[in-house]
């Protein structure tokens, strides 16, 4: 098929190469416009933006898509179906309607659940035992279109957003390719109203633990937040990364250290940290980590 493919961060760079690699024509990728990173704040290119270039693609990243010119501009390249992935912009209707089998979406959670921005995150966060990948008919609301097809899999107890990240785009890669390989044979289905939730974006003052909460709900939080946005508590006046840790036996006033080399006592449990970070140092686990940072039994954090 001709299509247009639209997407931005890493999520969605798998999806591209398995359409390419699928035989479907690419007559434009759509994407975020190149923004300030790094220590010298230069424009970098989406990632989708610079795998784009590697395979000499046209590119177009518009700030908008509300304009008749960029909508003129969109009808005009003749699409068959235009592919979305963690685009990142509101797609009018003038853009829904151009191609003429729609547009569809590769959304990272089953979908009616986590409709919205971090779903990947939601999820482990919320203690869901299972996730998955819908691609979906895109209409004017948010992530609210028929299903056309979804891919279920399921949440290890040890999953980081990062890790299912990983799966779910690859999962999502080849859910779009077969979706389109049977397009004439799927039959949409429209989302029940039970059962929708929203994922709302990622905040980085969540990040900050919350020791009177249970044990249970920060140790899912601090693997929804790795890598990004990572989740912390402040002691000695530093920011300290929490990049691992597992359920502990204790109780006590919450934000205590209860035991060596660092339990931590909650609202409901303890939580025993085993993997820390302090800023511009790298990781390390627990016993490293207070050899140098010294956070004996009694200290609060």
């Amino acid at each position: 098929m001709r299509l247009a493919f639209m997407g931005t961060p890493d999520f969605a760079v798998g999806a591209l190469d398995a359409l390419i690699e699928a035989g479907h024509e690419i007559a434009c990728v759509y994407t975020q416009p190149p923004r300030p990173a790094g220590r010298g704040q230069k424009d970098r290119p989406s990632p989708v933006h610079a795998r784009a270039l590697e395979r000499g693609l046209a590119v177009r990243h518009p700030t908008s898509l509300k304009s008749p010119d960029e909508q003129a501009a969109f009808a005009g390249l003749s699409l068959d179906v235009a592919v979305v992935a963690a685009y990142g912009l509101i797609l009018p209707k003038a853009i829904l309607d151009a191609p003429s089998r729609g547009c569809l979406n590769i959304h990272a959670s089953l979908l009616p659940r986590w409709r919205g921005a971090a779903p990947i995150q939601r999820a482990i966060e919320a203690g869901d035992p299972v996730t998955g990948i819908t691609i979906m008919q895109m209409d004017a609301g948010l992530d609210t279109g028929a299903m056309l097809l979804r891919s279920q899999i399921p949440i290890g107890p040890a999953a980081t957003g990062g890790a299912l990240h990983d799966e779910l785009a690859a999962l999502g890669a080849a859910a779009i390719v077969r979706a389109l390989a049977t397009l004439d044979d799927l039959r949409p289905e429209a989302q029940p109203q039970a059962g929708v939730t929203y994922a709302k974006k990622l905040d980085k003052a969540e990040a900050k633990l919350d020791w009177t909460r249970p044990a249970a709900e920060l140790e899912r939080r601090i693997r929804a937040f790795d890598p990004f946005p990572g989740a912390w508590f402040e002691a000695k006046g530093e920011r300290i990364k929490v990049a691992g840790a597992k359920l502990a036996p204790g109780a006590g006033a919450p934000g205590t250290v209860l035991a060596a080399p660092l339990v931590v006592a909650c609202g409901e449990g303890a939580l025993a940290l085993t993997k820390l970070q302090r800023a511009g140092r790298a990781a390390t686990d627990a016993e490293a980590f207070v050899r140098g940072f010294e956070l004996p039994p009694g200290a609060v954090l």
